[in-house]
């Protein structure tokens, strides 16, 4: 298993201790995080990290334009939302999307998952093609 740098982005900080707390449980490490979308926006453009996890609602506002950033830079994200996956935004509807409260298993196979697809894909780029 391959571990990563999470971003975390979630406006409630008991909830973002816990999360924190279940990715290092994981085996990965939460390298940014961000309890404001002024604070994400930064991070989404400055901080090194393999994954991001984005709450869908951060105090109200939409997480779209943090979401836009990650995904500019070809990073892989999951929404994450207590109102369930029918939350996620129109742009990004066909990403991953868990229910709060998380499950540490179910947190664990969707990070592997898109870990696994992204490192197919690199492997996928970097083979060189035999004709």
């Amino acid at each position: 298993m391959r571990h990563a740098s999470i971003f975390l982005v979630e406006d409630e900080g008991l909830i973002r201790l816990l999360l924190a707390d279940m990715i290092e449980e994981l085996g990965h490490r939460v390298v940014a995080e961000a309890g404001n979308i002024q604070e994400a926006l930064v991070l989404a453009e400055t901080a090194v990290f393999d994954l991001a996890i984005l709450d869908i609602n951060i105090g109200g506002s939409s997480i779209v334009p943090v979401a836009e950033i990650v995904d500019r830079r070809g990073l892989p994200f999951i929404f994450m939302s207590g109102y369930g996956s029918g939350g996620r935004p129109e742009a990004f509807i066909e990403r991953p999307a868990l229910q709060k409260p998380l499950i540490l298993s179910k947190l664990g196979e969707t990070i592997n998952a898109i870990l696994a697809a992204g490192a197919s894909a690199t492997a996928d780029k970097s083979s060189p093609k035999i004709e």
